[in-house]
């Protein structure tokens, strides 16, 4: 952090602290959230980043009046570092599983009689309740009602006012009609008779449009209150047209201003019965509910509903895998040429040709999330962006790792890949090579239906584990079809609770990847997205399987192949026999060149 930097983040947090005294609150919590339970934010909701300086996409801010931390986990410990000095906020290392850490700081240290100030609004339910878990006991009282924000933000961002749009019909295999006739059976199941939905991905997957509100998420604001015959879409005004308007009439949706969400759920029956997920609802929408409803607690069935995908889904994902593919192919091949020429080439050309290449295909919308292309030290750091401030130019020998992907009508891509520049060690070899059985011994897995996703992790750890290594990081996430990027309910990381609803279904895409980071020197991952397939039958129940769905050579120039034993190289072989085959038909001239020198089967001993 700059000392103008560091300045203005005391300057904003004496403010705070100021207007904390004035409302008689002893500390304030503030999240990585909205509304809606977003990872990624609306500019509006960005708080934390701009009270803190800290600019990373997760991490959990708390003030009191004579001291602050910012808890956030390894991935972003280096960056937090920098960015948080000078700033009078301390950097707090969040281990795995120790998602409480910043409840237990507060309940040491805040005095009996203490008040913790938040905003009901961006808090989930099950946050705030594990809050009053901790802090009732010392005698600590919760108080939700302010946004302290709004006092001391001036320039505070407005909401998003991007229009919606639909997602072409084209790329859907049933109707927004079937799609809620779904949930409503699920809210039978229940003998629920009201069904408020705040998750934008969610909203999007059942209304089956789309929006702009978040970078590199096409969703938008809005809530929607789903009953037995009707429901309302809660939406600013002007972002929904016409068409659209009528198309969801047709469909038994009513439109409402977004304003008026906790209103309309104050004008539910008293005796209602409402589903809702304590997750993915937040603190603030359940105190607008009438006190005499009755509340049943269940994981949202919208959730697991989007996860697992449909054959159709998956027909178009293997499309847009292969123009995903055709794009990356085309960038690699100018990048290697680039590089020989002596060209220079830093992280953010990367990014732009990159972006460019994707762009020129079928369907392509935008990127997935902010692309990381980190080049030798940068590469140790697991969410490191390259600004016009603050990057590296591909210069010298090393490893340059590129973790990036794209939003198309017919799927969502995330894709690493790490490339040798210049001559590289031993020890590159070695934790490359490493990384790669992880990827390949989880890509190779089979595995019983319904196993709780952690479950899985310790396959691509163990090649690492058996020499030494590891990584701070899961090893997998969900990924949406034209959505978000991290999607659950699947999660493979060893430190997720094994609840009922990380069960392993068909359809389902999950990414694979594994890394080891050397702080200071380099990083390497290797990540593919795969689908969840049937793999048999047998006495012991259902079977699945992993197919791997991201197409593009991983480069086979780093690898130790002697640590490789014969399945692994057969794996990767045909692996690259595949790439080959479906990606040849859409390059040509050096792209075509790159790809057929890039997929050749390894040379063994």
């Amino acid at each position: 952090m700059t000392s103008s930097s560091a300045d203005t983040a005391r300057q904003r947090l004496a403010a705070l602290r100021d207007t904390m005294r004035e409302h008689a609150i002893d500390a304030w919590w503030l999240p990585s959230s909205d509304p809606h339970n977003s990872e990624y934010l609306p500019a509006h909701w960005a708080g934390r980043a701009w009270l803190s300086g800290f600019d990373g996409s997760v991490g959990t801010l708390v003030v009191t009046r004579d001291a602050a931390g910012l808890w956030v986990d390894s991935r972003y410990w280096v960056q937090a570092e920098e960015q948080l000095a000078g700033s009078g906020i301390a950097l707090m290392k969040l281990q795995p599983g120790q998602a409480d850490a910043p409840m237990r700081w507060l309940a040491e240290r805040l005095d009996e009689g203490a008040t913790l100030g938040f905003d009901a609004d961006v808090v989930s339910l099950a946050s705030a309740r594990r809050l009053e878990a901790h802090l009732a006991p010392a005698g600590i009282r919760l108080r939700g009602d302010l946004d302290l924000l709004e006092a001391i933000w001036p320039a505070r961002p407005a909401l998003p006012e991007a229009p919606l749009y639909a997602h072409p019909a084209a790329y859907l295999d049933e109707s927004r009609a079937e799609r809620l006739a779904r949930v409503r059976a699920a809210m039978a199941e229940h003998g629920a008779d009201w069904h408020p939905i705040s998750t934008l991905d969610d909203i999007a997957w059942l209304t089956q449009l789309r929006g702009a509100d978040v970078d590199f998420n096409p969703v938008f604001l809005a809530h929607l209150l789903v009953g037995h015959e009707t429901a309302t879409l809660f939406v600013a005004p002007g972002k929904l047209g016409d068409g659209l308007a009528a198309a969801l009439a047709a469909d038994g949706i009513e439109v409402a201003d977004y304003a008026d969400w906790a209103t309309r759920l104050g004008q539910l029956p008293v005796d209602a019965r409402v589903l809702l997920d304590p997750a993915r609802l937040t603190l603030g929408s359940r105190q607008a509910l009438p006190e005499g409803v009755i509340l049943v607690e269940a994981f949202q069935p919208s959730t697991l509903a989007k996860g697992r995908k449909s054959e159709a889904d998956l027909a178009q994902v293997r499309e847009v895998m292969e123009e995903d593919g055709a794009a990356l192919c085309e960038f690699f091949a100018w990048l290697e040429a680039a590089l020989e020429r002596g060209e220079t080439v830093s992280e953010l050309t990367v990014d732009e040709t990159l972006t460019a290449a994707r762009a020129r295909r079928p369907g392509f919308v935008s990127r997935s999330f902010g692309t990381i292309a980190a080049y030798n030290a940068n590469g140790a750091l697991p969410h490191y962006h390259a600004t016009p401030e603050a990057h590296a130019t591909i210069a010298g020998d090393g490893l340059l790792l590129i973790d990036s992907g794209g939003q198309y009508h017919g799927g969502t891509t995330d894709i690493t890949r790490v490339v040798p520049v210049g001559t590289i060690t031993d020890a590159h070899r070695e934790d490359y090579t490493r990384v790669l059985k992880g990827t390949i011994a989880l890509s190779r897995a089979h595995f019983p239906r319904g196993i709780p996703s952690p479950q899985l992790d310790a396959i691509a750890r163990a090649p690492l584990w058996a020499s030494g290594r590891d990584y701070g990081h899961g090893t997998g996430h969900g990924v949406g079809y034209f959505l978000n990027v991290h999607e659950g309910p699947q999660v493979i990381a060893w430190y997720a609770p094994p609840a009922p609803h990380t069960a392993m279904q068909p359809g389902m895409i999950t990414s694979i990847e594994p890394g080891v980071y050397r702080p200071g020197r380099w990083g390497i991952r290797i990540e593919n997205l795969a689908a969840n397939r049937p793999a048999g039958e047998s006495e012991f129940g259902d079977f699945l399987r992993f197919e791997t769905l991201t197409l593009c050579p991983i480069d086979t120039r780093p690898i130790d192949v002697a640590l490789l034993d014969p399945a692994e190289a057969d794996w990767l072989d045909a692996y690259h026999a595949e790439v080959r085959e479906r990606l040849a038909p859409k390059l040509e001239g050096e792209a075509l060149a790159w790809l057929e020198r890039r997929t050749r089967p390894l040379a063994r001993g």
